[in-house]
């Protein structure tokens, strides 16, 4: 395995270092290579407090290499190629999926080709086919899931219009999910997820504070999540407002297919979602609030849920909510945060967590959570991450136990222009 993997990283290497002035006949295929490298170690530790579950402790490495470059001396055609490993190096990896009985880590050791694609751009048109990683808006719904050490990415062929003034469209057919996980599950927990799911984003600027987006991402044999979104940026002298403002539908999905994941023939979606946040920041604080409601599932198969999301990056750190709640969500935040420049940048959420409806037991208490992050660039290329999550379980009857999660982690960025 540690062959393949450094014969990836050689292969991509070599690829660019031969495309630059010297580089002779392949200058007629490849012309203006760009290289780019991290390297991403980070130790997470995790403490599960529900009396079986071992802590985990987890020292995990990314390594990727990507290159970019014209191709075939065609105005506006381009290729783009990026490996990425993760790596544990069999020095701390007390953690599933590596050993049974531990708290889960979600960074399992495995290798692939994270992005292969090829564009072409012409006219404020941009076609795109292959894999390769896609981030709508805030990743709420159609995420990459950078926080993982691999990344979800997207096997599609997509366009994009940037043509007109203000206005940007997007439609895109997936035909595979690569999800972050290095075995195969069930469904949505498929390593490679097959699907023929169809994503389309709108947004227009309206003016600097006023962005309206639209939505209608039909995931196959899932739910149809068809919203509008609204954000914006206010400053008033030396305070900057900024706010978002989102309502959507879970309904009944409009692709089937019964040779594909996911297929129910009874299948049967009714939920709905908001969310309400605002930031206010001035000398360098910031104090933000938010709510978030994920509706109950009611006569549906799922409460509100965004499977292929960054989910860590929504409610709470410590990922108790990766799945939503039969009796749905409500996400109460409270931020706090201050910008001290060269010395870096601190951030503290106060979550409270309830549920749309009572369960059974006629309880609604699930649970709170303070996360806190710590941010400083040491130098050019490379940054230094502290963090932490304590989540507090609420009414027993939800199943959850007391959480906590701290990682440290150093990210060193390397870009080259060959």
């Amino acid at each position: 395995m540690n062959k393949i993997k450094m014969s990836l990283v050689a292969a991509l290497a070599a690829a660019a270092a031969t495309t630059g002035a010297n580089a002779g006949p392949l200058d007629n295929i490849l012309s203006n290579p760009k290289l780019d490298i991290e390297l991403r170690p980070r130790y997470e530790a995790v403490s599960v407090d529900d009396g079986t579950t071992k802590d985990a402790s987890a020292l995990t490495v990314r390594t990727a290499i990507g290159v970019q470059a014209g191709l075939l001396g065609v105005d506006g055609l381009n290729a783009q190629l990026q490996a990425m490993s993760v790596d544990n190096f069999g020095l701390v990896n007390d953690y599933a999926p590596e050993r049974a009985g531990y708290a889960t880590v979600a960074d399992g050791t495995q290798t692939r080709m994270t992005q292969a694609n090829i564009s072409y751009s012409a006219e404020g048109f941009t076609g795109i086919l292959g894999r390769k990683m896609v981030v709508l808006d805030n990743a709420r719904f159609i995420g990459n899931v950078g926080w993982r050490q691999m990344p979800q990415t997207y096997d599609l062929a997509a366009g994009i219009y940037n043509g007109i003034e203000n206005l940007s469209l997007l439609g895109a057919y997936v035909t595979q999910v690569n999800r972050i996980f290095n075995s195969d599950g069930n469904g949505l927990l498929n390593r490679k997820m097959s699907t023929g799911s169809i994503l389309l984003h709108a947004s227009y600027t309206v003016m600097p504070e006023l962005t309206l987006t639209a939505y209608d991402y039909m995931i196959q044999n899932f739910a149809d999540h068809v919203g509008i979104r609204a954000t914006g940026k206010v400053k008033l002298e030396d305070v900057t407002v900024k706010y978002e403002a989102e309502y959507a539908m879970q309904n009944d999905p409009s692709l089937d297919d019964d040779t594909e994941p996911l297929y129910s023939a009874t299948r049967k979606e009714d939920a709905d979602y908001y969310k309400i946040a605002a930031d206010v920041s001035a000398s360098g604080f910031t104090v933000g609030a938010g709510y978030e409601f994920l509706s109950e599932k009611g006569d549906g198969d799922h409460a509100f849920w965004t499977p292929l999301a960054t989910l860590h990056a929504m409610n709470g750190w410590a990922d108790m909510f990766l799945v939503t709640p039969d009796e749905g969500l409500v996400d109460t935040t409270i931020k706090l945060g201050y910008n001290a420049g060269e010395f870096g940048k601190i951030v503290g959420i106060y979550h409270n967590f309830s549920s749309d409806v009572d369960n059974a037991n006629g309880d609604n208490d699930l649970g709170s959570e303070i996360d806190v992050a710590y941010k400083y660039k040491i130098n050019k290329g490379l940054g230094l991450l502290l963090k932490g999550a304590w989540y507090t379980a609420g009414d027993a009857s939800f199943g959850k136990s007391d959480t906590t999660k701290y990682w440290v982690q150093l990210d060193y960025k390397f870009h080259a222009e060959l």
